[in-house]
């Protein structure tokens, strides 16, 4: 038999009819601050104190920024971008925004992004000192910078 409740933290610590595990702690409510704190430890087990590192026009300090969970201006981005890039990596998988292309003006920009994304393969390939497949994507690499060289008339 199912029984709903409503109950205050308080009531449900005393009461009998609940079975409440002491060690679950009520006063923690799940905010945005409680999953930057666990992205932090996650990522090198920082203390959940910062030094008081505060945004030069807005002066809103990184302890605020995780009380609230939002920026108070755009300046403190990069204020607090060393303590903020490693949790959006992690969260995001990359810390720039790429976005979707157009398919009508995409062209260059989409040959560029191939470009780039093949010359980290290729940086990858030759620390393996996989040359075979280093070649294959130099070769791929010439292949799409002469195509690029085209679409633009040189």
């Amino acid at each position: 038999m199912k029984t709903e409740l409503h109950l205050c933290d308080e009531c449900a610590k005393q009461s009998e009819d609940v079975n409440v595990n002491l060690a679950f702690n009520f006063g923690m409510p799940m905010s945005f601050q409680n999953i930057l704190d666990g992205f932090v430890e996650m990522l090198g087990g920082a203390p959940k104190t910062y030094e008081e590192e505060v945004c030069p026009v807005c002066k809103m300090s990184f302890n605020d920024f995780r009380n609230k969970g939002r920026m108070g201006c755009s300046r403190c981005y990069t204020t607090f971008a060393p303590k903020i890039t490693p949790i959006i990596k992690r969260i995001h998988g990359n810390i720039e925004h790429t976005g979707k292309v157009p398919v009508r003006t995409g062209g260059d920009l989409k040959l560029k992004r191939d470009i780039e994304r093949l010359k980290e393969e290729l940086k990858l390939a030759i620390n393996k000192e996989e040359y075979e497949k280093a070649a294959k994507l130099r070769d791929e690499i010439r292949n799409l910078e002469s195509k690029l060289g085209n679409q633009r008339g040189e």
